[in-house]
């Protein structure tokens, strides 16, 4: 008899490894959706964040502190990049702005390594990964704790853009930045505080998977966990990286549980890859994602 207990589980862990996905594409939709940028240094920032927490928690500084202090560091992180990239680049073609975030993604990392080493580091957030049983279902404390975490960011950000006039700021230039700049608005203010909020979000995504990888430089490659969720969910879509986060932990190890066995396992690295192609092939814009229109 199919086991639908199993199933429920199996569904359960996927749809929370997928909120943690989602917290990263977060980080590349708020920079792509007001400025157009992919912003490939994402990953980067991820690591950066985690490193300089953990190393500031092994110097005796309070878990509350040196979270301060990591924060105020994103946030002066992503006001530079602002500065000294985006802004001199602005009006320029968007292969020229991806490769300034490729090469600054390399920039932050050897920063780290200058800064903290290059030592591997454990970072135990107080949260133990000890599965707990409901109604006979057995769910991760940590995967639990994560997606609270991520969705408590997720809710604080919706109403920030959407109560806030920083917020209607950003709304206005992701919907249209030459009407919002006729309007009066400062796009380079606009921007420097997406790129902040951005920086925000690397860190608390940068914590959570540092929590489960440990806290080492193969942790910036988590960006490319966020890609497929991006094709799938869209690139301007805030909704869409929530949603497309979600389908892409379920797809990934209902696959490896079902699937994988057909293939000998080891599916699930690359089964969010096949179903990002397979979007792109029908839907380019993703399930969320503005349609591009051209007129002729």
């Amino acid at each position: 008899m199919f086991d639908y207990q199993f199933l429920i589980e199996v569904l359960v862990g996927g749809l929370l490894s997928g909120v943690m996905y989602s917290l990263v594409a977060i980080g590349f939709v708020l920079i792509y959706k007001t400025s157009g940028v992919l912003n490939f240094a994402q990953g980067a920032m991820l690591l950066f964040a985690a490193l300089t927490f953990v190393s500031l928690i092994e110097r005796g500084i309070s878990f509350p502190v040196a979270f301060l202090i990591t924060l105020a560091i994103m946030v002066v992180l992503g006001v530079s990049v602002e500065r000294t990239v985006l802004r001199p680049l602005v009006n320029q073609p968007p292969i020229t702005l991806f490769m300034a975030t490729l090469g600054l993604s390399y920039v932050i990392e050897g920063a780290a390594q200058l800064l903290w080493g290059t030592q591997v580091h454990g970072l135990d957030i107080g949260i133990s990964d000890v599965p707990l049983d409901i109604a006979g279902v057995f769910i991760s404390r940590f995967d639990l704790f994560a997606a609270a975490a991520a969705g408590s960011l997720v809710a604080l950000f919706a109403l920030f853009f959407r109560y806030t006039r920083t917020g209607l700021s950003f709304r206005a230039v992701a919907d249209d930045p030459f009407a919002a700049l006729a309007a009066g608005l400062r796009l380079p203010r606009v921007w420097a505080s997406v790129w902040t909020a951005s920086g925000i979000v690397a860190l608390v995504a940068g914590l959570l998977w540092g929590a489960r990888l440990r806290v080492q430089f193969s942790l910036s490659l988590v960006v490319l966990k966020a890609l497929p969720v991006l094709v799938l969910g869209g690139f301007d879509s805030i909704a869409g990286a929530i949603i497309g986060g979600l389908l892409i932990g379920a797809i990934e190890k209902l696959a490896e549980v079902y699937v994988g066995p057909l293939f000998g396992g080891g599916i699930e690295a690359w089964a969010a890859y096949v179903v990002a192609l397979v979007l792109l092939l029908v839907r380019p814009s993703g399930l969320f994602g503005q349609k591009l229109m051209e007129r002729v």
